[in-house]
């Protein structure tokens, strides 16, 4: 990718989709107010430029995003042109956007939605009912961790996509909670037996926890692709690349400028992201 290109696509291009989602968050508060949380379970269908619907959640600029497809189309693309059947984990679901793009891929046998978070879950659970993506999508109320039990979480519900278990972040938030954690072993459970395994995580820093606790999972082996949030900021990305490569993650592409972007890691040029513009 040229520099130009990726400027245009990462810089201008997700500027000015930020900036689209801001305009109409204005315009739909004014006419539809907030979702209290007493009313997530009948909140108005929103349609998403990515081809979802999700429960109206005016006030959290996550959503915003999904709705406006601000974060692009490099996952969305990858998950929509696999070509062989799959099981999708989404790691840091929030409300669902790529567990629900995951299952609308007809090769994709089973989605697990990990959200710890009580109103992102509750918003998480009311969007997969209104794509009707229940025989496929299970939402879990969990999160991926060193240890199975319970940890603080620092929310902010302007902005739920920030949420973190990050230990210095979550004692200097202004909002916490109270979640589950599972560790490999009990995550293990839950994942179909002997099928390719795609995976997402976007866990706010916490990435490299995950990935080293998937690292011990009896499932490594099935596991064909990843893809993770970096931000160089809190994140050690060539530390995540170290476990994956010692893991059979031969392959690596970012998606991305700056410091914060994206990275597919994958095991075989069979599962590369080439697929997504196929």
């Amino acid at each position: 990718m040229s520099r130009t290109t990726d400027f245009l696509q990462y810089g201008l291009g997700k500027a000015i989709r930020k900036l689209r989602s801001q305009i109409g968050a204005r315009i739909n508060l004014a006419i539809d107010g907030e979702t209290p949380d007493s009313k997530i379970d009948a909140a108005k269908a929103v349609a998403s430029r990515y081809g979802v619907l999700m429960a109206a959640n005016w006030r959290d600029k996550t959503f915003r995003y999904c709705i406006y497809a601000t974060y692009g189309r490099d996952l969305s693309g990858y998950l929509a042109a696999i070509d062989q059947v799959f099981v999708f984990l989404d790691i840091g679901s929030n409300q669902g956007l790529y567990a629900l793009l995951a299952a609308q891929n007809p090769n994709c046998r089973k989605v697990l939605a990990f959200e710890p978070v009580d109103r992102t879950y509750r918003l998480l659970r009311r969007n997969i009912a209104l794509n009707r993506a229940d025989p496929v999508v299970t939402a879990l109320k969990l999160a991926i961790s060193s240890e199975s039990g319970t940890a603080s979480i620092a929310i902010d519900d302007a902005h739920s996509g920030t949420a973190t278990l990050v230990a210095d972040r979550t004692a200097a938030a202004a909002g916490a909670q109270q979640i589950r954690t599972i560790n490999a072993a009990e995550l293990d459970k839950h994942i179909p037996e002997g099928l390719p395994i795609v995976i997402k995580i976007d866990v706010e820093g916490f990435e490299e926890m995950v990935i080293a606790e998937l690292a011990k999972s009896a499932h490594l082996g099935n596991i064909m692709a990843i893809f993770f949030e970096v931000d160089s900021r809190w994140s050690d990305a060539e530390s995540m690349m170290a476990t994956l490569r010692d893991a059979g993650f031969g392959h690596f592409t970012k998606f991305g400028r700056g410091h914060h972007y994206d990275v597919l890691a994958y095991r075989s040029l069979q599962w590369q992201p080439a697929l997504a513009n196929a």
